[in-house]
């Protein structure tokens, strides 16, 4: 999507015919896209395969399972802070199969994976740093819906300062303001 102006309008970020930007780099269009990229960032819920490995096993040791119930089960239990994809989960389920640690069975049209005795024995021990039962992990999944909601915010108001006239974009910076005030308050209440 090009997220050019036709003018300088908010301190313009015109595209030059190299694909470069043009413009005075300092507007409304600038701090919106950084307020935005700020909510965007996933800082702390991109997990590691280590993480993918422990996690299939404190799941399989609960019960058999399939690849997709394995990332909506982690998803479920991280409340929605990561939910790996079928390109880390499948991988970590053939390596698993590769070490012996679990097998798989064809049920339904679906392979569904479950523990070997040595898969057991390393499970006991994955149990206890599964990656949903980090430190920090159950307050940060607190904090998830912020961002999120940051996000839209920041989106809309990208709209605004792209396709508004010079007063919604006043209006839409009165209605930022009053939301920041608001938000400062909620900390401010006992």
């Amino acid at each position: 999507m090009d997220r050019s102006y036709p003018g300088d309008r908010f301190g313009g970020r015109r595209r030059t015919p190299g694909g470069g930007r043009a413009g005075g780099g300092s507007g409304l269009w600038e701090a919106m896209e950084q307020f935005r990229d700020a909510f965007e960032e996933r800082v702390g819920t991109r997990m590691g395969r280590g993480d993918v490995r422990a996690a299939i096993l404190s799941l399989l040791a609960e019960q058999p399972m399939h690849g997709y119930q394995v990332i909506h089960e982690i998803e479920k239990r991280s409340h929605g802070m990561w939910k790996p994809s079928p390109g880390s989960v499948y991988p970590a389920l053939q390596l698993l199969a590769d070490e012996g640690l679990v097998t798989a069975a064809e049920a339904d049209g679906r392979k569904t994976y479950s523990l070997t005795e040595a898969g057991r024995a390393v499970a006991e021990d994955a149990n206890d740093s599964a990656p949903w039962m980090m430190s920090g992990m159950g307050h940060a999944t607190h904090g998830a819906a912020i961002p999120r909601a940051g996000s839209k915010l920041a989106q809309a108001a990208a709209q605004v300062a792209r396709n508004g006239t010079p007063e919604q974009v006043n209006q839409a910076v009165a209605v930022l303001d009053e939301a920041r005030r608001r938000l400062y308050s909620i900390l401010a209440q006992d």
